[in-house]
This record gives C-alpha cells, sequence and structure tokens, in this order.
C-alpha cells in the first residue's frame, strides 16, 4: 500500500481521553518527546475517518467552543452537521468562533437559540440578522490582532472545523484558501475534525497541516463557494480610472479586497509595470494583470516575485490561479497585516472601502448606524501600514461611490448615530469618489469639509456646505 493508502485508510483503534481531551490512538500518548503542535511535523498517529454527523456525535459537547474556518474554505456541510447533532441531543451553549463564513449558517436559526451562539470577529451577510437581534455576537477587531486572541487563551476552542486538500505523498494537506487566523486556532484546539475536499486548492506558505494532526476526518469532495462578478457600475469605473491613473504609481505593492470597486482599480492597471501585490485577500482580477506581466512582485525587499495573500473568496478561475501555484503564499494574518510589515512593501497602496465618510474625515465601514454590518477587517492595518511607509511613498486610500442607489450621500455631515469609526480622521489620507480624489492630510477641518464637498455627489453639495458651516461656525475653505 502507498504512503497515501496508509494515510487515508488508517486501522487504528481510538479512544477519548478525559474531559474532551483531544482523541489519540491509544499507544500514543501526548508527551514532551511525541507531539508538538506545530502543524507542519508529522506524528506517529492517523485520523480517525468518519461521517460529519459521526464526528460530533463523537466529541460535541454542552457548554464548548467551535472554531470554524471562513472564507471560501467554510466547512458548511460539517457546520451542517455540527447543527444537527447539538439540536438532537438538546444540547446547550455553544459558541461557534468564526471570521466571515460562507451559505446558510444555520446554527443561527432562531430555533437555535441557547444551543448555539456565533460569535463573529468579522461579520457576514449569513449572520448579520441574528446580531442584530441579539442571538449572536461580534468582536470588533483588527484582523492582524485576531490570533491573540487563541495565544492569549481569550478564546480557547475545543474543537476545530476546517477544510483541506487532500494529503500529498508526504501526508501534508493545505488549508487552501483560507489561512487568516486559521492557525493560531488549530494549534490551540483539543480537537480538529478536517474535511477532506478534493476541490480546496493546495496552497503553499503557512497554508500547510499534516494529517497526523487531524483528529476526525471527513471525505466530502464538493465546489467551494463562488462569490462575486457582478459587473462595476459607470461610478465604479470611473473611481478605478481615477485611482489608477492618479495614486498608483508603476512598482507599487497593491493592498485590496473583492469587489466592483477593486476589480474596476484592477482593470485600470493593464499598463502598469512591476506592480506587486500584499493583500489580506485579492480578487480574480490579479490573474490578467499576472498573465499580462504587469505583476512581478520584483520591487519587493521580502517575498520578492511572490504575491502574499492570507485568505480568499472568487470564483473557479482563481480557485485553479491559486491551485499548487508557488507564485502565491498564503500566509498567517498576523504577519499579511502587520503594520510594520505593511509599512516595508515599495510604494504600499492600500485601497479600502467604506458605508459612509463624514466631513472631517471620519470613516464608518463597519456598521449602519447601531446596526452591525461587517468589522474592522484589515482596513486600519493597512492604512496605517501605507501611511508608515519606510519609503515615504504609500498611499492610504478610501474609495467609495458618492451616493447610494436610492440617491443619499455617502459624505455625510455627521456620521448616522451609533455608527462605529473604523478609521479615525488622523488615518485618512485619501477619499476618492466618481467626483474626485480628496487629500486630507494635514488639512484642518474645514479644510477637509472643503475638499470631500468637492467629490461629493452634485445634488449634495449645497446641503452638505449649509451642514459643515452649522457644524465647524464656519464655511469651508481651500
Amino acid at each position: 500500500m502507498s504512503v497515501i493508502g496508509k494515510i487515508i485508510a488508517p486501522n487504528v483503534s481510538y479512544k477519548f481521553g478525559k474531559l474532551g481531551a483531544s482523541i489519540l490512538p491509544a499507544k500514543y500518548k501526548r508527551t514532551y518527546f511525541t507531539y508538538t503542535q506545530e502543524l507542519s511535523q508529522p506524528l506517529d498517529r492517523s485520523p480517525e475517518f468518519v461521517t460529519a454527523k459521526e464526528a460530533f456525535e463523537k466529541c460535541l459537547k454542552s457548554g464548548q467552543t467551535v472554531f470554524s474556518q471562513g472564507a471560501a474554505a467554510t466547512p458548511y456541510r460539517l457546520l451542517d452537521a455540527m447543527t444537527d447533532v447539538g439540536v438532537s441531543a438538546s444540547m446547550r451553549d455553544i459558541k461557534v468562533v468564526h471570521m466571515h463564513t460562507e451559505m446558510d449558517a444555520k446554527y443561527v436559526a432562531p430555533e437555535c437559540k441557547d444551543i448555539f451562539r456565533s460569535v463573529s470577529l468579522f461579520m457576514a451577510a449569513n449572520v448579520r440578522k441574528s446580531v442584530s437581534e441579539g442571538r449572536s455576537d461580534a468582536i470588533p477587531i483588527f484582523l492582524q490582532d485576531i490570533p491573540k486572541l487563541f495565544h492569549r487563551k481569550i478564546i480557547q476552542p475545543d474543537i476545530s472545523v476546517i477544510q483541506v486538500s487532500p494529503p500529498d505523498q508526504h501526508g501534508y494537506c493545505s488549508l487552501g484558501t483560507s489561512v487568516d487566523c486559521v492557525r493560531a486556532a488549530l494549534v490551540n484546539s483539543k480537537i480538529i475534525i478536517a474535511q477532506i475536499n478534493s476541490h480546496v486548492p493546495r496552497t503553499f506558505g503557512d497554508a500547510i497541516i499534516h494529517i497526523s494532526h487531524v483528529d476526525f476526518a471527513v471525505q466530502d469532495h464538493i465546489p467551494l463557494p463562488e462569490h462575486g462578478g457582478k459587473g462595476a457600475s459607470p461610478e465604479e469605473m470611473k473611481i478605478g480610472q481615477l485611482i489608477g491613473d492618479n495614486l498608483v504609481e508603476d512598482g507599487a505593492t497593491l493592498q485590496m479586497g473583492i469587489g466592483s470597486i477593486p476589480d474596476a482599480v484592477l482593470s485600470s492597471l493593464k499598463n502598469h509595470k512591476d506592480l506587486g501585490i500584499h493583500s489580506e485577500m485579492f480578487s480574480v482580477g490579479v490573474i490578467d494583470l499576472v498573465k499580462r506581466g504587469c505583476v512581478t512582485n520584483n520591487k519587493k525587499k521580502v517575498h520578492k516575485g511572490r504575491i502574499v495573500g492570507s485568505f480568499l473568496v472568487g470564483n473557479q478561475e482563481l480557485y485553479s490561479f491559486v491551485d499548487n501555484n508557488p507564485f502565491i503564499e498564503m500566509l498567517e494574518i498576523d504577519y499579511v497585516n502587520n503594520t510594520h510589515i505593511v509599512s516595508l512593501q515599495p510604494n504600499m497602496t492600500a485601497i479600502n472601502s467604506c458605508i459612509e465618510v463624514d466631513l472631517t474625515g471620519q470613516v464608518c465601514a463597519d456598521s449602519i448606524g447601531t446596526r452591525m454590518y461587517s468589522g474592522f477587517g484589515g482596513q486600519v492595518d493597512f492604512i496605517r501600514g501605507a501611511a508608515e511607509s519606510v519609503d515615504g511613498r504609500g498611499k492610504p486610500i478610501i474609495a467609495i461611490v458618492s451616493a447610494t442607489k436610492r440617491g443619499e450621500s455617502k459624505i455625510v455631515p455627521m456620521l448616522k448615530q451609533g455608527a462605529g469609526v473604523v478609521s479615525t480622521r488622523a488615518h485618512v489620507h485619501y477619499v476618492v469618489t466618481e467626483q474626485g480624489i480628496a487629500y486630507l492630510f494635514g488639512k484642518t477641518l474645514r479644510q477637509r469639509a472643503y475638499e470631500l464637498i468637492k467629490i461629493a455627489h452634485p445634488d449634495h453639495r449645497e446641503f452638505l456646505e449649509k451642514a459643515a458651516f452649522e457644524r465647524l461656525k464656519c464655511m469651508p475653505a481651500p
């Protein structure tokens, strides 16, 4: 039998330790000499192959904390099985901790109240309703700080639920599209349940985990969730053009997320040279720039010649692009988003969006009034990192369409009551709408109001000017 055969079909009996200790073959005990939490270190043990339901029947208990991988790697089939087991056994007080997850989150349904409670480190649409109704929680936190929650034992997972690629000839799986805070959770978890899925791309960097660290393995080969693909509006295309033509230099290192505005920016860079990517996530628009030779990463001092990311959500084209591709390094979020590491990138150009900006430059990106919408994410990590760039050429950019689809201005006299400030007025340098570019660094409050009103939608400029006078007791001026 091949090594793979031995790994995939182990013939080992398993025992439970006390109080949900990690499941190990009876003859192997975790000691200083025989066990390490380093996920790349092979251990003399194998996982137990079971169904998703069996995995949770063996280890899920009331009062536990379960961590789930997120983004495109969300193991939603395992989470559905967890929900079914918890409900059928009438369990109570199970916390489910996660970043952005895809697909339906059945564990936040009203009928699961008191059984499961979601704790979001960055919210997705599937938990917004339950958070607003008080059945789920959200933790405001910078992405770069999330691993500290696990290392400092603020969050202590009893079970971690992940999705990985099949093991290679050496027994190594890949975390694929979601490294972010996953490694920090895994090395601090008592039990690891892994869905082995041939659709998970094999990525490099911090993504590797040896199969021997998995306690229960579930084989389930299903396509990953796909996200995005909506075409950019004329306003978003104009924003992309303004940023590409005026703020992105040849040799710049880019950070941007997914969505219409990042895609519009990428589409405007087809004549740029020697671009680099250092971003918590990136979209399918990067692929065309790589093929054209626009993205080379050869101006970087570290990770030279490599795209650096931490998690992905996209389409199959993106997943195929990163699969077994050494041009891509998927690294832990406390490194990728570390402000100092960001500041070391050449011409660091950070492009982020938001919900609204007030006339002094305060940015709300995580809530609509008191209603939580997403989270802090990596905006401040990169906005500050770009501002602190060691070469003095970084550009922190907030990009936003000037008005909503209902015609409401996104540049406002004051943020909505209860709205959270993600990037402070001192963080913000550039604000870009389809109407133009406002540069706020070093500007007084009335100068800021003047610059922001100039890039507001024309229908709202008179109102904003009057509101600025009421707030500042003087007219906006250059």
